[in-house]
């Protein structure tokens, strides 16, 4: 087994706020199915949400623009 370092996946949704949040809460069941179990998790980890205004450039070229054309407002 290699040795262990942060990771980080990010994941670009073009959502409300609360639908945001929603997803939020259900990657933490994914990562911790069960939240009250005790003792840290056997794997370390964090999640964050941050809306689009606060992001320095664009990871996600392309996002708005797609959700656009799939609803048919492009």
């Amino acid at each position: 087994m290699g040795e262990r370092e942060i990771q980080e996946i990010r994941i670009g949704v073009y959502a409300t706020e609360e639908q945001a949040r929603e997803l939020v809460e259900r990657f933490m069941l994914v990562l911790c199915p069960d939240p009250e179990h005790a003792g840290p998790c056997p794997v370390p980890w964090s999640i964050g949400l941050a809306p689009g205004e606060a992001l320095t450039d664009d990871p996600y070229p392309g996002l708005v623009e797609q959700f656009r054309i799939e609803h048919g407002e492009g």
